[in-house]
Formats: structure tokens, sequence, C-alpha cells
């Protein structure tokens, strides 16, 4: 992932550079007397993201300021970043633009903005690579409208987590179908996720996968037992048939791929 920087437009807009910059160019500071509280990514839910989509999330936030101050007169919105400080980020991902805000009270804004992750980036934006998965720390950044340097802006970290993953599937194929009671079933699958490098799924290696069985008129999977992964993602074993009903791998997701469970696949028992 590319650091973007921000600078401070002539016109005094917030305005993103994909272009990557030492950290240091864009220190915190409490140059603006705003603050950032209740800020949150998505409805706090985990960010997806698959091989070649863009996906677009929204984010909710409070800012509070003195009485005196406009909310015309600074913009402001979230950013993710990695690292320890958000003035010493070593990734961070702003919007594509500042958020919306509506007037709460004389020092409370209510505020709204979009947040926009990329695997397949044109070359002015920055892109997801396969890295950038897991968790990522929440801040938020405002610019005085009329800003001529960074004593104009106000960054404010530790707001909160996020974590983003890429997206997995997973298919189950039981045969023969049908089969005589007591022979051997073959089931066979493959667990892939988003390769966010390559913009497309790939298989995922070595990964603890179930096979679960729920017989005929059951609403239960239970687990026949546990495999994993080949290096190119692919499941394979042998269960005796006892009765009719649906197989499926399931996979408990790791801190970078979120779970996911194959649909059933019926095998009649004669």
């Amino acid at each position: 992932m590319r650091k973007r920087a921000i600078v401070v437009a002539a016109s005094g807009a917030l305005a993103l550079s994909a272009l990557a910059v030492p950290a240091a160019q864009a220190a915190p500071t409490a140059g603006l007397n705003v603050t950032f509280s209740n800020v949150k990514v998505n409805a706090g839910k985990t960010v997806v993201v698959g091989p070649t989509t863009k996906v677009t999330v929204n984010v909710t936030y409070t800012v509070t300021k003195p009485a005196d101050v406009s909310a015309g007169s600074f913009i402001s919105g979230p950013v993710l970043y990695r690292g320890a400080t958000l003035g010493e980020q070593s990734d961070s991902i702003f919007g594509d633009n500042e958020g919306t805000c509506t007037t709460s009270s004389s020092t409370v804004l209510k505020c709204t903005a979009k947040i926009q992750f990329r695997p397949d980036a044109p070359a002015d934006y920055d892109d997801l690579g396969n890295g950038d998965a897991g968790a990522w720390k929440v801040g938020a950044l405002a610019i005085a409208d009329d800003a001529s340097s960074a004593a104009d802006m106000k960054w404010q970290g530790n707001l909160g987590t996020v974590k983003v993953q890429r997206a997995s599937k997973l298919t189950v194929d039981a045969s023969p179908e049908p089969v005589k009671k007591g022979k051997t079933i073959t089931v066979t699958g493959k667990l892939s996720r988003a390769n966010w490098d390559a913009n497309k799924y790939a298989g995922y290696a070595a990964q603890s996968v179930k096979l679960q069985f729920k017989k005929k008129g059951s609403s239960t999977y239970t687990t026949v037992k546990t495999i994993k992964t080949s290096s190119t993602g692919t499941l394979k074993t042998t269960v005796k048939a006892s009765a009719d009903g649906y197989y499926r791998y399931s996979f408990a997701g790791t801190s970078t791929t979120p779970a996911v469970s194959a649909a059933g696949d019926f095998v009649d028992v004669k």
C-alpha cells in the first residue's frame, strides 16, 4: 500500500495525493481546536474485499469544537492507518472526499463519510496488496478552510480499529450420487480467497477445514472430520455412506480471511 500524503491546496480544500512521501510530512498537530469521537467504520463490521471490485463503506463520527468556531470553517474525514501513531504511520487509507456534517449543537457536529477500498486500482489511487489484510487503526483529520500550513490541521489517532479481509470462497462435491449404504463417498472441494496482488481468487493452502454432514430432515450440520487444504487450496477425503443427507466443507476463518461454508451437496443413499 502506498502512503497518501495530505496536502493543503490553494483553495484550502483537502487534497489526497497518491504519491509516496515520508510520514514526517504528515505529522500530527493540535493547531486546529477540534476533537473526534464515536468513530465507527462500516457500522463496526469487518470490511471484506474481493479480488477486483471496489468496496465503499460508510463512516460515522462526532466532532466537538469551540462554540465560536464555525462548522463551515474546516473540513474533516476519517483515516485508517498502521503504525505506532497516526503521525508515524507505515500505511494509511483515506476516503476520496471529506465528510459531511450536520450541526447537533453549538459545539457538536454529527458527521458521515465514505472510505474506498480498491484491490484493482487506477494509477492515481492507492490499491490494496495482500499484506494489507488484517487490523487497521482508526483516526481522523480536520483541516481549516483557510489552511496555509500544518498548524491549521488536527490529527487524532487511536479512535478504534477495523478489520479488512480478503474475500473467501469454498466449494464441495460429494460422489458418487446415488450410492449404496456402506460404500465409500469421496468429498472434494477447494478453499480460495482474493489475491489482491494478482486480482483473482487463489487457493488458500494449509488451512484446517471441517467436513460436515446434515441428515435429510435435520436442520443441523455435525462435524465428521477435519482436514487441511493442499498447497493449491484443494480438499479431498472419504466417508462411508450411512444415510441420505448433505455434505459440506466449513472454514472457521483467520485474521485476514472471513469464515465461509460451502452450500451442502445432497447424497442419495440407497
